[in-house]
């Protein structure tokens, strides 16, 4: 019998160049169930996520995803190319909603390298900032973002 054997996770920070692009796979769709048990979960209370005839009454087809959901489900789609190889997450920026999501929607995503550069306080560390953005199955925008995280330095697949 032999030993486990680690894999690698994630990319590292040397993997990283400024205008690299990423089409993270999978995607996911936003089913009725997801929403109600996440609305109800982070006590988001707003009825256009759970009552169908009050968003109808308010300009939309039936019920509209949470959109902290649908920030969340696109920040996870990124994870395994971006961040997965560990370190701190240092924030977002510019986060911005286009049209509304809604249950059945499947949600993709792609992100671009803004930045890099070496971290002064973490030598293992490089801070590395990409521009994601998701979108429908019709390729629609529904969300866009920047974020940061510290990336763990290693040596480069080959």
């Amino acid at each position: 019998m032999s030993d486990a054997v680690k894999w690698r996770k994630g990319n590292h920070y040397e993997e990283f160049t400024v205008g690299q692009e990423f089409s993270h796979h999978w995607g996911r769709t936003i089913n009725e169930g997801d929403n109600s048990l996440f609305s109800s979960l982070t006590l988001s209370y707003n009825p256009q996520y759970f009552n169908a005839e009050f968003a109808k009454a308010h300009g939309h087809p039936g019920i509209q995803v949470n959109p902290l959901l649908v920030f969340l489900t696109v920040f996870g789609l990124s994870v395994e190319d971006l961040s997965e190889a560990g370190g701190l997450f240092l924030g977002v920026e510019d986060l911005g909603y286009g049209p509304p999501v809604y249950p059945g929607d499947t949600l993709t995503a792609r992100s671009t390298v803004t930045d890099k550069r070496e971290s002064d306080s973490r030598p293992e560390s490089g801070i590395v900032t990409w521009h994601t953005r998701g979108y429908n199955q019709r390729g629609e925008q529904v969300i866009e973002f920047h974020r940061t995280n510290f990336v763990a330095k290693g040596r480069p697949r080959t």
